[in-house]
């Protein structure tokens, strides 16, 4: 199992929304979509922003989600 779980990382995602905002992620599914992308751009070769220690590409997705080094940003502000 990953730590943190999902719902934690929904929180430190969620955390910077300002009230009366849309949270940017609303669903475990969105958060595993996340996740696995930034896995992805790992194994493509980005590197990592949080000391990998011989960890596994998504465990080190979910370490840089839960320490805030990445952001997700939606559809519209991805073009």
């Amino acid at each position: 199992m990953i730590h943190p779980s999902y719902t934690d990382l929904m929180e430190v995602v969620n955390s910077e929304v300002e009230m009366g905002e849309q949270p940017v992620v609303q669903s475990r599914y969105s958060i595993v979509l996340a996740t696995a992308k930034r896995a992805r751009q790992i194994i493509a070769g980005d590197e990592a922003l949080v000391k990998d220690d011989g960890k596994k590409p998504l465990s080190i997705a979910v370490q840089e989600l839960y320490e805030s080094k990445v952001k997700i940003v939606g559809d519209e502000e991805e073009e």
